[in-house]
């Protein structure tokens, strides 16, 4: 299967998903993401997620969260294949026993020198490795974005403003009409953080993903934001409330990445005052 034959619609076994998800750094302390996912499964968000990273795997993140909430679907976002093959996160999943009706699994190029071509070209061993699996694909460029509307189960994005994030949902849906298949959900990070610290909080995570390698220094270029604005900072709850809801046009998915400290008591309250209000 290549781009151009993307051989099968988005993942059929499920209603497209939408509302909020909470998603958190991976290596998130057990004795942490249990309550955390019990909380938030009590608050109404519809998956819990975790990124990863070369100090800790997401799917290990994962496996705390699955059963302090069964009702919740988990994702990670995303994994990068220069670090982990198809057959690698097979793996995980079996030594794991993560239900794979479950899971989204994010899927990047991380540091490889032909991303679009590597995606491309990952599509047949990811779906034969990780049957049963929905999986998406890390876009923020405009040729990515269009490659997760022609094969993939969904698009991820990353640091994106609600209006950026409105045009890049375009590119999706211009791959999945260029493949005639239907457009798959789209989810994204948005960074918050609430209280007084906010701002400092923001711009530190901030700070240190605008300089991280060529990929995201050119997508902040294309951003043109002030640094430290590139998500949510606010105040109180209901301020974070109101700039969430500027994401529901570009996401089907918001996934409130939380900038707090990883212990029980702010992620928590965090997740209170991100809350999905229905």
């Amino acid at each position: 299967m290549t781009a151009t034959d993307p051989g099968r619609e988005p993942e059929d076994s499920v209603d497209v998903p939408e509302g909020r998800g909470f998603g958190v750094a991976a290596g998130l302390d057990p004795d942490v993401a249990a309550p955390l996912a019990a909380r938030c499964q009590e608050l109404g968000y519809d998956s819990m997620w975790s990124n990863d990273h070369p100090g800790a795997l997401g799917l290990e993140t994962l496996a705390a969260f699955a059963a302090a909430a069964p009702e919740l679907d988990l994702g990670v976002g995303v994994m990068a294949l220069d670090r982990h093959s198809p057959a690698e996160i097979a793996g995980h999943l079996e030594r794991l026993g993560l239900d794979r009706s479950r899971l989204w699994i994010g899927v990047g190029a991380g540091f490889d020198e032909r991303p679009l071509t590597t995606m491309s070209e990952a599509v047949p061993r990811l779906r034969e490795q990780l049957e049963g699996v929905r999986v998406v694909l890390a876009a923020m460029g405009p040729r990515m974005s269009r490659l997760a509307g022609e094969a993939y189960d969904g698009a991820f994005f990353n640091w994106m403003t609600p209006a950026f994030a409105e045009r890049s949902r375009l590119n999706v849906e211009a791959g999945a009409a260029g493949a005639e298949r239907r457009p798959p959900p789209v989810f994204g990070y948005v960074r918050t953080a609430v209280g007084p610290d906010a701002e400092d909080r923001l711009a530190r995570e901030e700070s240190f993903y605008r300089d991280l390698h060529d990929g995201y220094r050119n997508h902040f270029e294309r951003l043109d934001e002030p640094e430290g604005t590139v998500g949510i900072a606010a105040a109180d709850a209901d301020a974070a409330q109101r700039e969430l809801a500027a994401y529901e046009r570009a996401l089907d998915v918001q996934v409130v990445r939380g900038l707090a400290g990883a212990r029980a008591e702010p992620m928590i309250a965090l997740a209170e005052a991100a809350a999905p209000r229905r």
